[in-house]
């Protein structure tokens, strides 16, 4: 195998000048740094990372912690933040336990504390903020996917304009009696679920329905917006014509458990969701679209900002959802409108 000694040789430059150029330590031209990479190519040679430590300071790895990896949401972030960390050849070193859970508690007592990393980032966070302040106490660099904290850099959709664009979406169709399924119902909300019920309810309020607001609890996942839909769906007197749902998969349990009841999308009930979720255009749902995969990669540029200069003005991140218009909402009474996707 070669080594950078054969680099160097190649490209014409010192062994020290090759090590610069490889490691991104110290400076060197945009023509030499072009010309050593591709002597590294043509000889297959590939960095070592102990090497890059010592001549960087830095262990060339960053740890990621989420709940989950087998969700939609999270599994893009994940591809997002994998991608650009090998653009840039960085290690991962991934951390997943389900909130509560033994794995999860020992990821932050043991695991975290032992690991060396140039920066975290965090996706999902628990929301009292301990977990945060844990983090925060490592001394690395922290950026967080979804959630509000002024201690870390953010990346994140607009949840507070997801959800009160969903509800005008139905508000503009006609929409009257349009209820809210999802967030849990205790105060231990997670940001995105507080944040998109709050939008509604800022909706609807700024439309002076007050007196029609309304919310049914629903953990965040297909057959738990279908159980909440069924109760809700099922009283004939208080059945709405609309219903925000806090995710799309919340939405297409609340389609599925329609259809089984016998009520037609959207002649009779128009469903809205938010995320854009890879079932969505299966469903036609109308949704507000995210793009996890590119709040990963986002995460990720802002670590190596803060990475690259501590003392760096940067922002948090916040992201617009973008209307996409299918064919489970339609205006009231007036049954299936086809439009074409995208506003």
């Amino acid at each position: 195998m070669s080594g950078i000694a054969e680099v160097a040789r190649l490209a014409g430059v010192s062994k020290s000048t090759a090590s610069r150029a490889l490691s991104g330590a110290g400076y060197v031209s945009a023509q030499t740094r072009s010309r050593v990479a591709d002597a590294a190519s043509s000889l297959g040679y590939v960095p070592s990372t102990a090497a890059q430590s010592l001549a960087t300071g830095r262990t060339q790895n960053v740890g990621v912690v989420m709940p989950y990896v087998t969700r939609w949401f999270f599994a893009e972030v994940l591809e997002g933040i994998q991608s650009a960390l090998l653009r840039r050849g960085y290690d991962l070193t991934l951390y997943n336990g389900s909130p509560g859970s033994a794995s999860r508690r020992r990821a932050f007592d043991e695991a975290l504390i032992r690991k060396r990393f140039d920066g975290l980032i965090a996706v999902g966070l628990e929301p009292p903020g301990d977990e945060l302040d844990r983090l925060l106490a490592l001394g690395k660099p922290v950026v967080r996917v979804v959630g509000t904290d002024d201690r870390a850099l953010t990346v994140g959709l607009d949840d507070l304009d997801a959800g009160r664009r969903a509800t005008e979406h139905l508000l503009a169709l006609g929409h009257r009696r349009v209820v809210f399924v999802g967030a849990a119902g205790t105060a231990r909300r997670p940001h995105v679920e507080s944040a998109r019920l709050t939008g509604y309810r800022d909706a609807m309020a700024e439309a002076g329905l007050d007196d029609e607001i309304r919310h049914v609890p629903s953990a965040l996942s297909m057959p738990d917006g279908y159980a909440a839909a069924v109760d809700l769906l099922s009283d004939v007197r208080s059945r709405p014509t609309g219903i925000v749902a806090v995710c799309d998969e919340v939405a297409v349990g609340t389609i599925v458990a329609a259809r089984r009841l016998g009520i037609q999308v959207p002649a009779a009930l128009s469903v809205i969701g938010i995320d854009d979720h890879e079932y969505a255009d299966m469903f036609s749902l109308t949704t507000l679209r995210q793009v996890p995969r590119e709040q990963g990669t986002q995460a990720v540029d802002l670590l190596m900002a803060r990475l690259d200069d501590a003392d760096a003005a940067l922002a948090s991140i916040s992201l617009k959802p973008r209307l996409i218009v299918r064919s489970s909402t339609a205006a009231l009474g007036r049954g299936a409108i086809p439009r074409p996707e995208g506003s």
